[in-house]
């Protein structure tokens, strides 16, 4: 089922019901938030050829995984949208919503590998971003369009993305098997408007205060050295 209170409903409604219906969400559901562990440092990594590269994933509500990885020292830009569909098709909030065309609320994180590699990506992702366990669903918010998935766009990227959940699976920190799939790249669909650095414009929003401000925290606290404070765009 799709979470009834993650409102891409705020293109549709006004902002004081939004403001209510955020602080119901934050309340609403029993769900429990992400776990908050340290992965441990990938084994097998990309290596910086001085161009700037682009990763993609899938983590649940892309809010928290925009708002997160706009905070990392060496991105360049972070953009909400959707992945894993079929190849050249146009999908809007409320098809992906269904959870019946096949794409995931994803990102594509713009990045300088001279600055953060690809597996420093993937370890502040699975830290404190995914729960890399739960099947089709994170917190609140349940579906495949809310599953976890990464989207390599090159055969080192895909390489060190099947190393690293296989080190993820090896390394004991969570009770459940790994879910977290590596998904062929099929392309990216930018999400609407309203959707882009949605935390950063709405830090206030029940489902923001509620889901997300903590995975900003668990982050600036367990890798201050990278952590920016400037948002990228």
């Amino acid at each position: 089922m799709i979470s009834t209170f993650k409102p891409g409903w705020s293109k549709r409604i006004s902002g004081g019901f939004l403001a209510v219906l955020g602080s119901f969400a934050a309340t609403a559901s029993c769900s429990h938030a992400e776990t908050v562990v340290v992965a441990p440092v990938p084994a097998l990594d990309t290596k910086a050829d001085g161009k700037l590269q682009t990763a993609y994933f899938a983590g649940g509500c892309f809010w928290g995984v925009e708002g997160v990885f706009s905070h990392v020292k060496g991105v360049r830009s972070v953009q909400s949208g959707y992945a894993g569909g079929p190849r050249g098709r146009k999908v809007d909030y409320e098809q992906v919503s269904t959870g019946r065309t096949g794409f995931a609320e994803a990102v594509k994180v713009v990045y300088d590998p001279a600055r953060v590699s690809y597996g420093t990506l993937m370890r502040v992702f699975f830290s404190v971003i995914t729960d890399p366990t739960t099947l089709n669903y994170q917190g609140p918010d349940h579906g495949t369009q809310y599953r976890s998935a990464l989207f390599p766009t090159t055969d080192e990227q895909e390489r060190a993305a099947r190393s690293y959940l296989a080190q993820l699976g090896k390394s004991g920190l969570w009770n459940g098997t790994i879910a977290t799939r590596v998904e062929p790249f099929t392309g990216f669909v930018t999400a609407e408007g309203h959707h882009q650095n949605f935390m950063a414009n709405n830090p206030r929003h029940g489902y923001i205060t509620r889901w997300d401000a903590p995975k900003l925290a668990a982050f600036k606290r367990l890798y201050p050295a990278l952590y920016d404070n400037r948002t990228a765009p």
